[in-house]
């Protein structure tokens, strides 16, 4: 047998190989870590998520919470794991693409230890504050903040959150002085936001939809390009008087890098298929999802896009972090 043959024989088993393993999986219970506190937005994704892609993919799928660090106790858990198809990520990826200039170090990169599985959905920030607040308008919330400099506080979910460049942007883009005050996930920092603990948020809107619907915080305005379908009374904060101001949120699947392509295919087209189904699309926009789909190629093209982008934030702040 000449050496072509032999090669080309060679490329066919593991064609075989290929097929027979994506045919095969899963055969055992899938764990998708959430790097965030159960209640959070990430947490309302994934969970129905999972109930969707266990009845698709004939095996249980199951969420553990791996809060820490800014998301990335969690994500590098999934970076390190096993690459064979059986611990995924689905996380907030514009907060990782932030880590990605915020930290000098991270313990992982975030382009090339994961296998992009697709895009979920999108969501906008809403700017929130506790109902007592005396405050119903961004102008006011201005008006307070230059007639009492440093005495006004913003709540994030950490430091280099999206909630915290969001905060960030609006001290540079309205010229006011705030303190920011990071938590270890979003349910405290909306705890004492709630309270009148910490004046204000910038909030992921699934987070705080039904807290704003039950009277438990007051809504501003929201960060997105245009109003929510969601909250179409809600001004955008361009619509407030501050030009240029958007924050939106990705969500994405990742399989640590090295996976098989098959597997990652076959898993990113049952994500592709549960997130066009019209009863999903509408019980996850109830709270603030814009349910979006992306081929992991593409994903990975919006993540370098997103690093880019988040950087000249991150940098325009002077926000760093350990």
């Amino acid at each position: 047998m000449n050496t072509l043959m032999k090669v080309l024989r060679i490329v066919g088993l593991f064609a075989v190989f290929g097929m027979a393993h994506a045919q095969s999986y899963p055969d055992r219970p899938i764990k998708i870590i959430v790097p965030w506190p159960p209640g959070g937005a990430v947490d309302l994704l994934a969970r129905p998520l999972a109930q969707r892609l266990a009845l698709t993919l004939g095996q249980p799928v199951f969420v553990e919470n791996k809060p820490g660090a800014n998301g990335i106790v969690g994500a590098s858990m999934v970076a390190h794991a096993k690459p064979d198809g059986y611990t995924m990520l689905i996380d907030n990826l514009t907060g990782h693409a932030i880590n990605t200039t915020l930290y000098k170090k991270l313990p992982f990169n975030l382009t090339t230890d994961f296998a992009p599985i697709g895009l979920i959905a999108s969501v906008t920030n809403t700017l929130v504050v506790s109902p007592s607040a005396k405050v119903k308008s961004v102008g006011d919330i201005i008006a307070l903040a230059k007639a009492e400099p440093g005495r006004l506080t913003y709540a994030s979910f950490g430091t280099g959150s999206t909630a915290h460049l969001a905060g960030e942007m609006f001290k540079s883009m309205a010229g006011v002085d705030i303190l920011h005050v990071p938590y270890k996930g979003g349910p405290p920092a909306l705890t004492d936001v709630m309270a009148g603990n910490v004046f204000m948020m910038f909030a992921t809107a699934p987070s705080v939809a039904a807290l704003i619907t039950n009277g438990e915080l007051k809504a501003i305005a929201t960060t997105g390009g245009e109003r929510s379908p969601q909250t179409p009374k809600l001004p955008t904060m361009v619509e407030s008087g501050l030009p240029g101001f958007e924050a939106t949120t990705l969500y994405g699947a990742m399989f640590p890098a090295d996976t098989p392509p098959e597997v990652v295919t076959k898993v990113g087209s049952a994500i592709r298929q549960i997130v066009s189904e019209p009863a999903v699309a509408q019980q996850l926009a109830k709270v603030g999802f814009q349910l979006q789909s992306s081929s992991p190629a593409q994903l990975s093209d919006l993540l370098k896009t997103e690093i880019v982008r988040w950087g000249k934030v991150v940098k325009q702040s002077g926000a760093t972090a350990e």
